[in-house]
């Protein structure tokens, strides 16, 4: 093989590399561009399109403060933690 052969093939090579990753590049960004067109359709309970879990369940759960009452058996205050952080304190 000649040089003039050799750079024939490296340059063809090369060419066939940027034209893929050009293609494959344009069809994935096309691809979530149109994709993303769905979301911008208006929602609710019956729609086919979610967004997020909150678009078909309603508004997540409330959780309680820290120092809030557990009800009649609570878990961070029985009888042998209290033991527990009792021996602990000096």
């Amino acid at each position: 093989m000649t040089p003039v052969e050799i750079q024939s093939l490296v340059f063809g090579l090369v060419q066939a590399l940027v034209t893929s990753s050009a293609f494959l590049v344009t069809v994935f960004v096309g691809f979530c561009v149109l994709a993303g067109f769905t979301k911008h359709r208006a929602i609710g309970k019956s729609s086919l399109v979610v967004r997020s879990l909150e678009d078909r369940v309603g508004p997540g759960a409330r959780f309680l403060a820290p120092a809030a009452p557990r009800g009649p058996a609570d878990q961070l205050k029985t009888p042998e933690l209290l033991e527990h952080a009792g021996r602990q304190a000096p």
